[in-house]
């Protein structure tokens, strides 16, 4: 639609959403001198980067270098090269990551942004040429939320399964020590603990911790480096459509409190505002079947598509809308979106099974391509969605999953009574656990006893469990010979079902290296940029390390800033 501007309000760049991307594209282009105002629908900021890990994966970056890690841009472009199997214009890589390393340096050392690198966590496809075994995922540190006032209020809360007992904040370093049980996990958490309990004056205001983690700390350095610069932030704001003069996107329409406003951006407008996994409709257009918004841990009723949908109305091409960021994911009644099972699919003692009772993945796999697996085993027929998690009543005691917290802690006296038979099933038997959850019971008993026998001997002949630094990653350190394997010999038995969940589309609006929307004719459409979940990943159908949605998101928010700047 072309529509003659009239606006009410005028800015040099409006940013649609309110993620680390857009948030970073807002600092960057407010430090270069534009004016700039963001517009988020929701009542809270922060969008789905606010209850992510938020850790970003930076290639070459200087804390690894720091610490006297060796890579280089040469070693991550073999590696992107292969994970994204030359589908992705190498023009876009090269940007990717000529820029990040810029981009983080940039906030380090002009905002209030603060990470460090996480020196253990690998890249997720070790059998690629130029992958790295750590050092180019960044984990943000703790970030004391009394910065915020009262725009703490605003802040989008962090899921619980992201806290410590629910409450307390800590790392991807810190979880990862308690997951992985390594030397002096529980010294360290007794630490955490007595940090939050000796916080007296903040706990008189509030249960929640004076101190933010993982992407809680992201969006809260990034929103209080925006309150430096005195950047305003309008909340319970609708995008509804751009507007287009003389073939160059001029602003955009808004519903603000019932009223509808034009916003003229005389820059450029920057799309931030996430995919399209809450809109049933575009999910059944695009997405592989079946599929369900509800499965999604994203937000509910945010991310619907509403940028991609306007970027395609101006003639924008699109790519990989068939694909999203895949992960296996558990309904909890009460909560506002299911939990993403990420770290516990590597745990010693528990195995995923089709409704054949079969397994049909490596369960330690990274979870996209968990997730992928999950959809070409039910297309094959093995009835794969949902699938099972099996544990026993050892992995019950020592390991969580899910919502249910290792029985140690939280036994299953406990546990909510209406999560059995909902969250969990028990059964005294594999049997009696097989009939009760619907699956088959012999091909249950048949995959049991044949991983059993992989936990004997440390190798899964099947699937390669355990087999590489990746799987190791969330193993448990104290079981040999394979951390990532153990025997399900004890009763009683447990199931929890995973659906084909996701954290968001991966498929969007098609970008350059600066960031800009491409016309169907293949030219930049002037004045129109994208980043995040609104454009098609720069990772094509990859996920090459953790944090490969956020980092791109930083980066190209971060390019298309200084583009705009640049070409005022």
């Amino acid at each position: 639609m072309t529509t003659q501007v009239q606006s009410q309000s005028a800015y040099d760049v409006i940013v649609v959403g309110s993620g680390a991307g857009a948030m970073a594209a807002a600092v960057v282009a407010a430090d270069q001198g534009l004016s700039v105002l963001i517009v988020e629908k929701s009542d809270k900021y922060g969008g789905t980067s606010a209850i992510s890990g938020g850790g970003i994966w930076i290639p070459n970056n200087h804390y690894f270098a720091e610490k006297g890690g060796n890579d280089s841009f040469d070693k991550a472009f073999t590696y992107l090269k292969a994970s994204t199997e030359g589908k992705i214009d190498e023009e876009r890589l090269r940007a990717y990551l000529e820029y990040a390393p810029r981009m983080i340096h940039y906030l380090e050392t002009r905002s209030r942004v603060r990470y460090t690198v996480a020196e253990k966590y690998p890249d997720y496809y070790p059998h690629l040429p130029g992958s790295l075994p750590g050092g180019r995922t960044l984990d943000p540190e703790l970030f004391d939320t009394s910065l915020l006032g009262d725009e703490l209020n605003n802040l989008r809360k962090p899921s619980p399964s992201t806290l410590l007992m629910g409450r307390i904040a800590w790392t991807a370093r810190h979880a990862h020590k308690a997951m992985a049980r390594e030397f002096g996990w529980r010294l360290m958490i007794l630490g955490l603990m007595a940090r939050y309990k000796l916080d007296i004056k903040w706990r008189r205001k509030t249960k929640q911790d004076r101190r933010a983690a993982l992407g809680s700390a992201l969006i809260g350095s990034l929103r209080r480096s925006l309150m430096d610069r005195q950047v305003p932030l309008w909340l319970r704001t609708d995008f509804r459509e751009l507007m287009i003069k003389d073939g160059r996107v001029a602003g955009i329409k808004v519903c603000r409190d019932g009223q509808m406003l034009t916003l003229e951006a005389r820059r450029g407008v920057i799309f931030g505002s996430g995919g399209f996994e809450q809109n049933q409709a575009l999910r059944d257009k695009y997405l592989p079947q079946p599929t369900r918004a509800g499965w999604s841990a994203t937000p509910p009723a945010n991310n619907t598509g509403a940028a991609l949908e306007a970027g395609m109305a101006a003639g924008a091409a699109t790519d990989l809308l068939d694909w999203a960021w895949w992960a296996p994911t558990i309904h909890v009644p009460g909560e506002e979106k299911p939990r993403g099972v990420f770290a516990e699919r590597a745990f010693p003692g528990a195995i995923v099974v089709n409704g054949l009772g079969k397994r049909f993945v490596n369960e330690a796999a990274p979870y996209l391509e968990f997730g992928d697996a999950m959809y070409r085993e039910h297309q094959k027929g093995g009835k794969a969605i949902p699938a099972w998690v099996i544990f026993d009543a050892h992995f019950r005691f020592h390991y969580a999953m899910g919502p249910l917290m290792p029985a140690q802690v939280m036994p299953d006296s406990r546990l909510r009574k209406e999560w059995l038979n909902s969250v969990y099933w028990k059964g005294d038997s594999l049997a009696d656990l097989a009939r009760q959850i619907g699956v088959d019971a012999g091909g249950l008993e048949s995959t049991v006893k044949r991983v059993n026998e992989f936990a004997r001997t440390g190798i899964d002949v099947d699937f390669g469990r355990g087999g590489n630094v990746f799987d190791r990653y969330y193993g448990d350190s104290n079981v040999k010979p394979n951390p990532c394997l153990a025997p399900l010999a004890k009763g009683p038995f447990y199931a929890m079902r995973l659906d084909a969940g996701d954290i968001g589309t991966k498929g969007g609006l098609l970008t350059n290296a600066n960031a800009q929307v491409l016309h169907q004719s293949g030219e930049p459409i002037p004045g129109l940029y994208a980043i995040g979940n609104t454009s098609a990943s720069v990772m094509g159908t990859s996920y090459p390390g953790a944090g490969g949605t956020l980092g791109p998101a930083m980066t190209f928010g971060y390019i298309a800033a200084q583009h705009i700047a640049a070409n005022r």
